[in-house]
Formats: C-alpha cells, structure tokens, sequence
C-alpha cells in the first residue's frame, strides 16, 4: 500500500509540474484528452473541419460527444445527421443507414427529411452486388427512393431518386434473365419461362426484353420435344 501511494505522489506530482510549465490547459485536457473540455459549438466546428479533411472516423467521435454530452443543445439534432454523414463516408452503410433511419423517427418533420430519406435508399444502392446475387439491397433501395418520390415529388432528391430507380430495376431484370438462363441450362423450361415472362411483363424497357422474347420461344419448343418425348414413351410401354 506505502509502495502504491508513492506512486501515486509521483505520478500526480509529474502531472502538476506538466500543468504549471503550460504544458496542457487543465488538468482535465492531461486525464482526458482536449476534446473533453469543447463545447458544443467547438465540437461540431470540429467535426465539420475533420470532415472536410476527409477524417470521418475522427468526425464521427467529435459528433457523437456532442450526442452523449449536450443531447439538449441546439447543435445535438445536426450532429445526429452529420454523424449520419461521416458513417456513409466510411462506407459503413449498414450503420449509416441506422442513423439515418434513427434521424428520421426522431425528427420526421425535419426539413432534412428528403435528404435523409434519399440517403438510406443510397446505403443499399451502393451496396447492390452483380446480377448472379441476390437482390435485397436493389429491393431496399427501391422502396426508400420511392418512398421519397411519393412524399417529396417535387423534391430535388426525388429527381435523383428517380434516375436511381432505373439503375435498380436493370439490376433486378438483369437478375431475372441470369435466373432464367440458369433453369434453362439445367433442364427446368417451365421454371425459366416464368422468369422470361417475368421480364416481358414487369420490365420491358430496361433492356432484356428481346432475350427475354427469343427464350420464352426457346422454352416453349423444348417443352413440346419433352411432351412428344414422353407420349412416344408412353406409347412404347403400352
């Protein structure tokens, strides 16, 4: 214990001596780093001048202190969505989108809503994979664009969102036409026509109509060899 306490003097007694020579403007600044003693003002200038400099790891940590310190100051809303901000230019989308989402059930009446609504249907757009894989981020990111077509038609990210739509759904056709062409090769002409039909009837203008038309013919030929196939096996066992 004698051993511990002179430690202790020592350790405090050096921490003084840095503090008198002005080394650190508090002894808060020497325990806890100098961004313990920022207001909330200081802290978001902070963040916006790490964002600009592209450090949105260290930005996300200015935002959230003013989060979990001053929560009830008129800066606390703003570091929600640039905290938002900073996650997406990570390329953490997942968690981007969470705090978007969370933005927009707490403040649904913000004037930012249009932005952040565009913003989550962007977390899942960048995040759509080639067309051999499954679709559920071009899924999502459909729906949150046009959610926001249909709440903010005249918005400006609503014309964004709008170009955005067609990239999903040349995904979700391309998807489609991979499916089908995949049942075909193993055999599966049933199965691979309703993909081709599924194509020809919800997307005819991205694309894969034609290919779509030439298999649907290609299908229907080798079901009508299967059935002559099978009536003439049939005829046989008889």
């Amino acid at each position: 214990m004698q051993k511990m306490s002179f430690v202790l003097r020592w350790m405090l007694a050096g921490m003084a001596l840095v503090f008198l020579l002005g080394g650190c403007s508090s002894i808060d600044d020497l325990l806890f780093g100098e961004d313990e003693t920022l207001n909330p003002a200081e802290l978001m200038t902070q963040g916006i001048e790490r964002m600009d400099k592209a450090q949105y790891k260290a930005a996300v940590e200015s935002f959230q202190m003013i989060k979990d310190r001053y929560p009830y100051s008129k800066y606390a809303v703003m570091a929600e969505l640039r905290m938002a901000d900073a996650l997406y230019q990570t390329e953490e989308y997942d968690a981007a989108y969470e705090a978007y989402d969370q933005f927009e059930r707490l403040h649904p009446k913000n004037k930012q809503i249009p932005y952040v609504v565009y913003k989550k249907g962007m977390c899942h757009f960048l995040q759509m994979s080639t067309n051999d894989r499954e679709q559920t981020h071009t899924f999502k990111a459909k729906e949150e664009f046009e959610r926001l077509i249909r709440r903010f038609p005249k918005d400006d990210y609503a014309y964004r969102a709008r170009k955005n739509i067609r990239k999903c759904l040349i995904f979700l056709s391309e998807y489609e036409l991979v499916v089908g062409h995949f049942y075909f090769k193993m055999g599966k002409y049933q199965a691979a026509m309703a993909r081709y039909s599924y194509i020809v009837y919800n997307y005819p203008d991205m694309g894969q109509y034609n290919e779509a038309l030439e298999y649907i013919s290609r299908c229907k030929q080798r079901l009508a060899e299967e059935a002559v196939e099978a009536a003439e096996a049939a005829k046989k066992e008889g």
